[in-house]
């Protein structure tokens, strides 16, 4: 399979002061995305900053020297675009999309955001309001929330366990000064990478983003990531809920694993998509469920092959015997060179279609640059998933189904009547 019919043009700049400007120029595209990452997540908050980078994400949008907080959103919702932003694990991202000849508006506001932030106490205290609330919303929704609580205890006493929205006890604690002295000693020249996808012309982005060197050097490197561990555990929720909510999971490949394309490949074929076997197992066959999927977690160390599933006290314990049925057929059988070209084909189609998306081309050039410090054209990334066999599929499989390492977490109303069902996985 070839990327695109025509080679996108990368070319990379990094200013004086550390930041790194990258560009993925696509000819034949009406829009540009245009996305500001910080290398820096919430698991390189201190334990009495816990929350502080998604706080801070909050606030950078209340206002800076120059335009309110009204300002921010209306210069890009004027000519049809839309800005936002999230916070990660391991890196926060600012980002618009823009039609291409609006491209400049999006270069502008984020440039004056992360450069010329500028809050009142009023308004530090008014966002941390929103934010408990999030807490409290996010709460509410179960199958989200389960992952947050499942990340607690799978890395527990590792920086990977800090809730990215932190918590009612630890965001009362950081105050204006607490907050803006932490953006001054982490928002860096080097922290900081630019990217942008579309009809774009490098030359003009790194001449519009010289301002950027107003954020100087560290006056010390960035401290490096204690090595994070999964860790195997049992647990179970009581929550008022409807259905019961089951997340299981084991280790799986980091970003830079040996392995890391056979992870794609196994969590296509256990839960992954529709034809996937857990889906037709547990939904198409049986009826068991109405939600049931695999998911792959990444970080730059270490890794989850999660499991979830949505269903009734009544049909938990036939929905995992086929999880765990599943996982013994991985590890006795592997997957046979059929179901490898299979899940292959599959896994570079979405690859492709995702090609297609400006936004997911800027996300994936400043993932490659802050995990590789590296462009890595789709061609190449198609080129590795083909080397992909079942033997080395295999070789994924008895590296990291460990059952030992399994993580089982259950959630709802009869959560601890679950509880008996985790015998299954021993």
């Amino acid at each position: 399979m070839k990327a695109f019919d025509y080679q996108p043009d990368f070319r990379k700049t990094v200013l004086s002061n550390g930041v790194r400007i990258i560009t993925e120029h696509h000819p034949y595209t009406r829009s540009t995305s245009v996305g500001f990452y910080v290398d820096l997540g919430s698991r390189d908050e201190p334990q009495d900053m816990v929350g502080a980078a998604h706080f801070l994400e909050h606030v950078l949008f209340k206002g800076t020297h120059t335009r309110t907080a009204y300002d921010i959103v209306s210069e890009l919702e004027s000519v049809g675009g839309e800005i936002n932003a999230y916070t990660a694990k391991e890196y926060t991202c600012y980002h618009a999309s823009t039609l291409r000849e609006h491209q400049h508006i999006s270069l502008e506001v984020l440039s004056d955001l992360l450069v010329n932030a500028n809050c009142s106490v009023a308004e530090v205290n008014r966002e941390r309001n929103v934010i408990l609330q999030e807490i409290d919303m996010s709460k509410d929704v179960l199958e989200e929330y389960i992952f947050d609580r499942y990340f607690e205890k799978a890395f527990a006493g590792q920086s990977l366990c800090q809730p990215i929205l932190g918590t009612p006890d630890s965001l009362n604690i950081i105050d204006h000064k607490k907050l803006f002295d932490f953006y001054n000693h982490r928002y860096h020249g080097p922290h900081l990478i630019v990217a942008v996808a579309g009809d774009v012309n490098h030359d003009r982005v790194v001449e519009q983003l010289k301002g950027l060197e107003k954020l100087h050097k560290p006056i010390e490197p960035k401290a490096s990531r204690e090595k994070s561990y999964v860790q195997g555990f049992k647990d179970f929720d009581e929550k008022p809920a409807e259905q019961l909510h089951l997340l299981l999971g084991l280790p799986s490949s980091h970003f830079q694993s040996e392995y890391r394309f056979e992870a794609y490949i196994v969590n296509a074929a256990l839960g992954g998509a529709t034809t996937s076997r857990l889906y037709q197992k547990i939904r198409e066959e049986r009826g068991l469920a109405y939600n049931v999927y695999s998911y792959l977690q990444s970080f730059t160390d270490s890794a989850l092959l999660l499991t979830y599933i949505g269903t009734s006290i009544d049909n938990a314990e036939e929905s995992l015997s086929f999880v765990r049925d599943e996982y013994q057929n991985f590890k006795q059988k592997g997957l046979t060179e059929k179901e490898v070209e299979y899940y292959k084909t599959q896994v570079m189609g979405q690859i492709l279609l995702g090609a297609d998306d400006v936004e997911n081309r800027m996300n994936s050039i400043a993932i490659n640059e802050m995990v590789f410090g590296q462009y890595r054209p789709v061609d190449e990334i198609l080129n590795q998933i083909e080397k992909v066999n079942s033997e080395s599929v295999k070789s994924y499989i008895d590296t990291y189904f460990d059952m030992s390492q399994l993580g089982f977490l259950a959630m709802g109303n009869e959560a601890t009547e679950a509880a008996k069902f985790e015998t299954l996985f021993r």
